[in-house]
C-alpha cells in the first residue's frame, strides 16, 4: 500500500481562461469553414437566442460593475427597433442617408449643451465616435498633429495623471506621443504641481478625468485648466464615464466642481453616450473648443484615383444605425429622465459606500460619487480572493492595481430593489470565507496577484497577448 498522500494537480490558469472564453464548446457547433450550404435562419436564431439566454442574468440582475448602464427591456426593445429602421445607414454616404448627418450633428450639439457650451464664449464643435477609446485617441491625434504642423514639435508630449484611462497609453503607442504619467496625490486626484513640473517645450496637452475609471475621483479640472491656459497648451477632460452623470448630479445639489467648457482652459472633452447616455454600445462624442483643432482630427485625400475622400474619424464606413439609436436615446430620455436616473444611481452608490464603510476589513478609496473602489485595511486579507468569492456569488467586479483594490461602477442595474443590500451582504460573506478557508485553486486571484507584483512587466504583457490569441481561436 502506498502511504504517500497524493495531491490534486494545480489548476491550469490557461485552461481555465480558455474554458471561460468557450463555455459553449460541446454544446453548439463550431464553424471554422463556411457551411457548404447556408444554415436555416431559424437554426441560426435559435443558437443566438440560446447564448443570449445563458448570458442574460450576468448583466440583467445588477451584479456586474458597469458593462450595462441601462438594461431595461423596454428601452432595449426601443433602441433595437430604431436600429432595425436604420440598419443600412452608413454616414460615409450622406448623399444616400442624409439622416446620418442630422443624427450626429444633433448628438454633438445636445452633448455639448449638456457640458455648458453656451457658457464657453465660442462654438463647441465635435464628432461622434465608436466609443471612449476612439474619442480619446482622436483628441490625442489632433493635439499631436497640431503640435507638429503648427508648432514644429519633434515629439509632442502629453502629461496625464497615473489614474487617467489606459486609452491615453494606446494613443501614445499608436501615434508616437510622449506620454508622461504623474503619480496622483494623497487624495487620489491629479497632482497639479507635479504635472506642472512635467510640462516642457514639446507639451501639447494636459489630461484630467471627470471622474477617473480606477477610483472614481474627479481630478482638479479647474486648476489643471488654469495651468493649461496659462501655459498656452491644450487641456483634455476625459468625461467618458461621468459626462452624462455629473451635470445632472450638480443640478440635483451634489457638490460637483467645474469640469466642462465653462472653464476657458478646457479645450477638448470626451463623453460616452453609450454609458450613462444609455445609447446602444458603439457611440461616444469628442468635443473641441477650437474648430481648427478639430480639423487636425479629420482625414482628407484629394489625389486618390478613387476620387476625393474625407473621413471625420478613424473608420470609413460606420454603422449609422448606432447613431440613430443614440439620437433616439437622448431625445426620448430628456433632461428629466437623466435627472431621475442619476438620482437613483447616486442613492444606490451612497448605500453601497455606506455598506462597505461598515466592514472593518475594508475601506473606500477616496470619496467617489458612483464608481466605488475599495481595498483591504490590512495585509492579512487578499482583496483579489474576495473578488473571486464575490464572483462565485454572481458578481462581476473590476480588479485594480496600484493599490490592489476592487471597484464597482454603479449603474441603473444596481438601483433595482435589494441589489445594494445584497452586495454588502455578499461582501461580508466573501470576506468571512476568505478568512476562514485556505486559498482555492484557480480563479482570478493568482493572476491578479501575479500581475500586481511581478517585476518583469513584459511577462504580464505576454500573458495578455496570449489571452487575446485565445480570444480569436475557435
Amino acid at each position: 500500500m502506498n502511504d504517500q498522500t497524493s495531491e490534486a494537480p494545480a489548476a491550469d490558469p490557461m485552461a481555465e481562461m480558455h474554458a471561460s472564453l468557450r463555455p459553449y464548446s460541446g454544446k453548439l457547433d463550431v464553424h471554422t469553414n463556411l457551411p457548404s450550404h447556408g444554415l436555416p435562419r431559424d437554426q441560426v436564431l435559435a443558437e443566438i437566442e440560446e447564448m443570449a439566454a445563458a448570458e442574460r442574468d450576468r448583466w440583467q440582475s445588477g451584479h456586474s460593475s458597469g458593462a450595462v448602464y441601462q438594461g431595461d427591456s423596454e428601452h432595449i426593445d426601443f433602441l433595437n427597433r430604431v436600429y432595425a429602421l436604420q440598419s443600412q445607414n452608413n454616414p460615409l454616404h450622406l448623399d444616400i442617408w442624409p439622416s446620418g448627418s442630422k443624427f450626429e450633428a444633433e448628438i454633438v450639439a445636445m452633448t455639448a449643451a449638456m457640458l455648458n457650451s453656451a457658457k464657453a464664449g465660442c462654438e463647441i464643435v465635435g464628432t461622434v465616435s465608436s466609443g471612449g477609446t476612439e474619442s480619446i485617441m482622436l483628441a490625442m491625434k489632433a493635439y499631436r498633429d497640431r503640435g507638429i504642423e503648427r508648432d514644429g514639435f519633434d515629439r509632442p508630449r502629453v502629461v496625464a495623471p497615473a489614474s487617467a484611462h489606459v486609452a491615453f497609453d494606446k494613443a501614445a503607442q499608436y501615434f508616437q506621443i510622449d506620454l508622461v504619467r504623474v503619480p496622483v496625490g494623497d487624495d487620489w486626484r491629479a497632482d497639479v504641481q507635479a504635472m506642472a513640473a512635467q510640462i516642457n517645450d514639446q507639451t501639447v496637452a494636459l489630461v484630467g478625468s471627470a471622474p477617473g475609471f480606477p477610483h472614481g475621483m474627479i481630478d482638479p479640472i479647474e486648476e489643471l485648466a488654469a495651468l493649461a491656459h496659462e501655459r498656452g497648451i491644450g487641456m483634455h477632460v476625459d468625461g467618458c464615464l461621468g459626462g452624462f452623470v455629473l451635470p445632472w448630479a450638480e443640478k440635483l445639489g451634489y457638490e460637483v466642481p467645474p469640469f466642462d467648457f465653462r472653464l476657458p482652459g478646457v479645450t477638448s472633452m470626451s463623453c460616452d453616450t453609450h454609458k450613462f447616455g444609455y445609447a446602444a454600445k458603439g457611440t461616444s462624442v469628442v468635443l473641441y473648443r477650437d474648430p481648427e483643432l478639430l480639423h487636425h482630427q479629420f482625414f482628407t485625400a484629394t489625389e486618390w484615383p478613387g476620387g476625393i475622400y474625407c473621413s471625420p474619424t478613424f473608420a470609413g464606413s460606420r454603422p449609422g444605425g448606432l447613431s440613430a439609436a443614440c439620437w433616439a436615446a437622448l431625445v426620448s430620455i430628456g433632461e428629466e429622465g437623466y435627472m431621475r436616473a442619476t438620482k437613483a444611481i447616486l442613492e444606490s452608490a451612497a448605500a453601497i459606500k455606506a455598506g462597505i464603510g461598515e466592514i472593518d476589513e475594508l475601506e473606500v478609496i477616496g470619496d467617489p460619487l458612483f464608481c466605488v473602489a475599495f481595498r483591504a485595511t490590512g495585509d492579512d486579507l487578499d482583496i483579489y480572493r474576495v473578488m473571486d468569492a464575490m464572483s462565485e456569488r454572481g458578481w462581476s467586479l473590476n480588479g485594480l492595481h496600484h493599490p490592489q483594490a476592487v471597484h464597482i461602477c454603479v449603474t441603473l442595474r444596481q438601483t433595482q430593489p435589494g441589489v445594494a443590500d445584497r452586495f454588502t451582504a455578499d461582501l461580508r460573506e466573501s470576506i468571512a470565507e476568505v478568512k476562514d478557508e485556505p486559498a482555492k485553486e484557480g480563479g482570478m486571484a493568482p493572476l491578479y496577484g501575479m500581475a500586481a507584483t511581478l517585476p518583469e512587466r513584459e511577462m504580464v504583457s505576454s500573458f495578455l497577448k496570449f489571452y487575446m490569441d485565445m480570444w480569436f481561436k475557435p
